[in-house]
């Protein structure tokens, strides 16, 4: 530790110029009783040599100036797509999934704004395993206390190397009277440890529960952590399930230490030491040997000295590399990334493919009867053919036979359609709205699934009634009384309002040909049947011949005419028909997708976007997670 002087106190102006000194400080030196003692301790001991007096750390007297410096690997970008991430999410995702992605974010933004030239490290352990008295070995000075009584260490205790980390400590809630300086010596001036804030952290089994609490906030925040672990408790659950298993992903900024190998005769220290990195293998802890990165184990004996250079040169070399922050936080944003990954990485290829989207036409064609309207354009267009084209006889005959029936084909559009039938075509449609829904969601994680199946249902609100009204548009049977429950602003349905039939087909050039020809062959068979009445009648001089010749040429030429119209209508009406068919479905289909797959398609989009920010943030991992 440094010793107070005349110079440190003429150094700008601390908490103590406005009158109030801080707590321990007494006619101008620090006093606080345990440092007093051993100050008194080691005069006692050495009567002839100086007596260091502990002084608290001045970061309060010279105001931070340098803030974190941004890092020139990923991190910046992966933070931004984290950032982007949880931003995009919070409509789908409840707030406790994205809890620890915004801790991690606002974490990352409280450290970038500190110093970028300290490094934090904590020293934590279990009661009895000795971690004050390494932190003191690694100061050079006894600034914890050590002692049976336990716990020991009730408060975290740091110890600065340089100034500017007053931001930092107060970010731990470290107080001032807790702040100190490594004693003047090798350790103080080593030029590695330059930037070095050691925090020697209570027990994190210490009985007291605001100890292990403590703990915990603590290790949330520092750049590194070095665990003191004995060789009675190295295997302790607590330690392992508690902290190293779940913290695995920060191996690169974690230190651990097997203390108390002056206990350990023999060539037992090499087996507790080899356990020890069984079970941190165990725990999913990378282990930093042959030069790869992961974490730091050794042994070493904080009391006898052994080992503990060899330690302060490792830490020297971490602290000098000022990478320490951006690799702790990068292990953050692995964590965080690791736990999102069930809501963000889908099970093969989830999405709305061609043929999906063709079985989903293809349902609604069928629920809103594209195929029976497409038969019925069909049998129309023959219909209207044989009126036109067909004998008088045999149309006033076909007249007769379907005067007032029911199935007549004159009624098309007119039939009604039984309840159930209207409730099979409803039931339909929802089904192909389920069909679909499930497609697309297939594969999804839980919340993008439910959104797409949500956003499919929500659409199809009303898509019955809409395919209804194409139906009545096109004419399709069982229309108009499927169209007839659906009520306007006005009070008539849509099968009212568009007259419950689908618009006459068109007619070929060639049908007043045909029709000529046929009451040609009509008035043949009228001229020829009179001709011969007048014969009999004996108006006209008698010859048979020549009448019943011209009366059977029209009672032949008539069904021919309309036979032949029959053979040339068949291919334009089954056209006709398919055309028919074709626009219906296209409408229904069009319907469908504007009201059904253009919103799940709208929530698929938004998932791959969360996706690809979501790749980002991984890309780069540290961890390998």
């Amino acid at each position: 530790m440094t010793a107070v002087t005349d110079e440190d106190h003429g150094k700008g102006k601390s908490r103590g110029d406005s009158g109030e000194k801080p707590d321990g400080v007494k006619d101008g030196r620090w006093d606080d009783g345990l440092i007093a003692r051993r100050a008194a301790a080691a005069a006692a001991r050495d009567a002839d040599g100086p007596v260091p007096v502990l002084a608290p750390a001045d970061d309060d007297a010279e105001p931070q100036v340098e803030a974190y410096a941004p890092a020139d690997g990923p991190l910046p970008a992966r933070l931004d797509a984290l950032r982007e991430l949880v931003g995009l999410s919070r409509a789908r995702l409840d707030r406790d999934t994205l809890a620890e992605a915004g801790r991690v974010l606002d974490e990352a933004a409280a450290r970038q704004r500190l110093s970028s030239r300290h490094t934090v490290v904590a020293v934590a352990g279990a009661t009895g395993s000795g971690k004050s008295t390494l932190f003191n070995a690694l100061a050079g000075a006894p600034i914890s206390d050590t002692g049976l009584r336990r716990p020991t260490t009730s408060q975290p205790i740091a110890c600065s190397w340089t100034d500017g980390a007053a931001g930092l400590l107060d970010r731990l809630a470290v107080p001032g009277r807790l702040r100190r300086r490594p004693h003047p010596g090798p350790a103080a001036f080593d030029e590695a440890l330059q930037g070095l804030v050691l925090v020697d952290l209570p027990d994190h089994d210490s009985a007291a529960t605001e100890h292990r609490d403590q703990v915990d906030r603590v290790l949330a925040l520092v750049d590194a952590v070095i665990w003191v672990v004995d060789p009675e408790k190295y295997a302790d659950a607590a330690l392992h399930e508690r902290y190293l298993r779940p913290l695995a992903g920060h191996a690169e900024v974690t230190f651990v230490v097997l203390n108390q190998t002056d206990r350990l005769p023999g060539e037992a220290a090499d087996l507790v030491l080899d356990d020890l990195r069984r079970l941190l293998d165990e725990d999913g802890i990378a282990l930093g040997e042959h030069g790869e990165p992961g974490a730091t184990v050794m042994s070493l004996s904080a009391l006898t000295g052994d080992g503990v250079p060899e330690l302060r040169e490792m830490i020297g070399r971490f602290v000098s590399d000022r990478t320490a922050a951006t690799r702790r936080l990068s292990a953050d944003v692995d964590a965080a990334a690791a736990r999102l990954r069930k809501v963000y990485v889908a099970q093969g290829r989830p999405g709305l493919g061609e043929r999906a989207r063709e079985e989903f036409a293809d349902r609604l064609a069928e629920a809103v009867g594209a195929a029976a309207a497409g038969q019925a354009a069909e049998r129309e267009w023959r219909r209207n053919a044989s009126r036109a084209c067909g004998t008088p006889w045999l149309r006033l005959w076909r007249w007769y036979e379907n005067r007032g029936l029911p199935g007549s084909l004159d009624r098309l559009g007119q039939a009604l359609t039984p309840p159930e039938e209207e409730l099979t075509a409803r039931q339909r449609v929802e089904q192909a709205v389920r069909i679909v829904a499930d497609d697309a969601a297939d594969g999804l994680p839980g919340p993008w699934a439910q959104a797409v199946r949500e956003a499919a249902f929500t659409g199809a609100q009303g898509l019955p009634e809409a395919l209804d009204e194409l139906a009545v548009k096109a004419g399709a049977p069982g229309a108009a009384k499927r169209g007839g429950g659906t009520e306007t602003g006005k009070g008539k349905s849509a099968a009212d309002r568009l007259g419950g039939r689908p618009p006459k087909p068109p007619r070929p050039k060639w049908w007043p040909a045909a029709v000529l020809a046929q009451a040609s062959m009509t008035l043949l068979q009228i001229f020829g049947g009179l001709w011969l009445v007048g014969q009999i009648i004996g108006v006209l001089e008698p010859g048979l011949v020549t009448p019943a010749l011209i009366m059977l040429g029209g009672v032949v030429g008539g069904p021919l005419v309309e036979w032949a119209c029959a053979a040339a209508i068949r291919g334009p009406a089954r056209r006709y028909g398919q055309d028919a068919e074709r626009r219906l479905r296209e409408a229904a289909a069009g319907c469908g997708r504007a009201r059904v797959l253009d919103p799940v398609a709208a929530e698929l989009v938004r998932y791959r976007e969360v996706r690809e920010r979501y790749v980002t943030v991984t890309e780069f991992s540290t961890t390998g997670r």
